[in-house]
């Protein structure tokens, strides 16, 4: 009788939900498919179109893009990466509206490359054990390392941000607060000690406040480099709430332990330079291909970030 028995608790608990597997939201497949419709993204050789992706668990998305190029193929990636269409359309507006203005006004050149550390890839924020899923698990994130010029300069976050007297590191900080108004989440060296490398930039759904979508923008932005709020619907502002950040769940769980540096998460406090072409600016800096700063940003080391 002990079979029966337990084939009947099993329908029970399968009935209360207890074996139901986990779905992914739906507003996830539905951006996808409002972003084909709309035209934002039209697929080619840089933007190939592939089969869904589903699991493990509830990683996957309905309709990936396996990308090579940016804007219509005009800007490679260093590397094929993966993600959903709203990031590719996403990336493209942050190249038009934030970063080839900067570029053409700190250095006289366009951006030509965009270096990436990955899209897709289905894990916990920062890979961290018993956190939540990271937006890279739905590709709807990105991981960017660094910037191509077209006279052949390499802009390296790891190296360039922190050299506060450069061009360099006003356009990386410029590109950063742009990203802002672009994006949901931007992380950048200073957010934690995981970001200390790249920019993490991600289309996550953290809510909405009186002023349009909640947006997460760590290290804050030197003062007028963040793009202004849009303009207040009427409705009381949103509590002041804290969240991880690269994150896909609501479910909180016990985040992991680790021995940390301490960070500055209020950005920098320096006078960015002028712009190239400006009375007070000096010429663009071209840095030697050895002068690397290789001193940490933080306790992590480089190979133990993705």
């Amino acid at each position: 009788m002990a079979v029966p028995i337990l084939g009947a608790a099993l329908i029970t608990l399968s009935g209360c939900g207890f074996l139901q597997r986990a779905e992914r939201p739906p507003w996830r497949a539905q951006a996808e498919k409002a972003c084909f419709a709309e035209g934002r993204v039209k697929p080619s050789d840089a933007l190939r179109p592939l089969s869904a992706m589903d699991g493990p668990g509830i990683c996957g998305l309905e309709r990936p893009l396996r990308v090579t190029a940016l804007k219509d193929g005009a800007i490679p990636l260093d590397k094929p990466i993966i993600m959903d269409c709203p990031m590719v359309a996403a990336l493209d507006d942050w190249l038009d509206r934030v970063v080839q203005p900067a570029a053409m006004a700190r250095f006289g050149v366009a951006v030509s490359e965009l270096d990436v550390f990955g899209g897709y890839s289905c894990r916990t924020v920062d890979n961290q054990p018993g956190e939540k899923l990271s937006e890279h698990s739905f590709g709807n994130a990105v991981d960017v390392s660094g910037f191509g010029l077209a006279d052949g300069r390499k802009i390296v976050i790891v190296r360039d941000w922190k050299k506060t007297d450069t061009q360099e590191s006003a356009f990386l900080h410029e590109a950063h607060a742009g990203a802002c108004g672009e994006f949901t989440t931007v992380l950048g060296p200073g957010a934690d000690v995981f970001h200390y490398n790249h920019f993490h930039l991600d289309l996550a759904a953290h809510g909405r406040t009186n002023t349009g979508p909640r947006r997460y923008c760590k290290p804050a932005p030197a003062q007028g480099l963040l793009p202004p709020p849009g303009p207040p619907d009427g409705l009381p502002p949103a509590p002041d709430v804290e969240e991880s950040m690269d994150v896909a769940s609501a479910k909180p769980h016990a985040r992991a332990s680790f021995a940390a540096a301490p960070v500055d998460l209020h950005g920098p406090n320096f006078a960015i330079p002028a712009p190239v072409g400006s009375q007070e600016a000096l010429v663009a800096p071209v840095l030697p291909e050895d002068d690397f700063d290789r001193s940490p940003t933080s306790s992590i080391r480089a190979q133990s970030d993705d």
